[in-house]
């Protein structure tokens, strides 16, 4: 058994590893621009929603409530007629990323840390290359990928956008793997 805190070095370095790739895959590679579509008439759709003053969070239109209420016809009626939208309202103002970015870095220390745990709770000190990579890995995966699937199963978030940043996850879990085993102790 290998203890967590023997691992910090490569915790480290896989959560450094981690967002530096996320950054080049969001700002250098292309394939994420088309995660999101503008509205039709988004002028026109800002300036009618503007006068609610809704606060930051997240909504659904319409909203029920209750199971009860999506049975009756009224709420079915507004179904119908649609839109029907699952929607995030941030703050207003420049949106900046710092907050952002730092909690992006906490969460693969933390995501690094539960594939140590899960590697170290398997295999001793001097274990192979491999059987490490594969422990860390797959408990990296399961960290950075695998929960998404739901967005897209509950919240029709596009398949196509899911699966990119599923690929992403299996980019992160093999570098942090890697820095795992790469350190393991010996």
């Amino acid at each position: 058994m290998v203890s967590v805190p023997s691992l910090w070095l490569p915790i480290l370095l896989a959560a450094v590893l981690v967002f530096v790739i996320s950054s080049v895959i969001h700002m250098v590679l292309k394939y994420h621009r088309t995660d999101f579509k503008q509205v039709p008439k988004e002028d026109g759709v800002m300036d009618a929603l503007r006068p609610f003053g809704i606060p930051p969070g997240e909504y659904v239109v319409p909203f029920a409530g209750d199971p009860a209420v999506m049975k009756t016809p009224e709420f079915k009626a507004k179904v119908d007629q649609g839109p029907v939208l699952f929607m995030t309202v941030m703050p207003s103002g420049q949106m900046g990323m710092g907050s952002q970015l730092v909690q992006w870095f906490v969460y693969c220390i933390v995501v690094g840390i539960f594939a140590a745990y899960v590697a170290g709770r398997a295999l001793g000190p001097g274990a192979d290359y491999w059987p490490v990579f594969r422990f860390a890995g797959t408990a990296a995966f399961l960290g950075y990928a695998m929960a998404l699937v739901q967005n897209s199963i509950w919240y029709k978030r596009a398949w196509s956008t899911t699966l990119k940043s599923v690929f992403d996850g299996f980019i992160y879990a093999m570098l942090t793997a890697g820095a795992l085993a790469g350190f393991w102790p010996r």
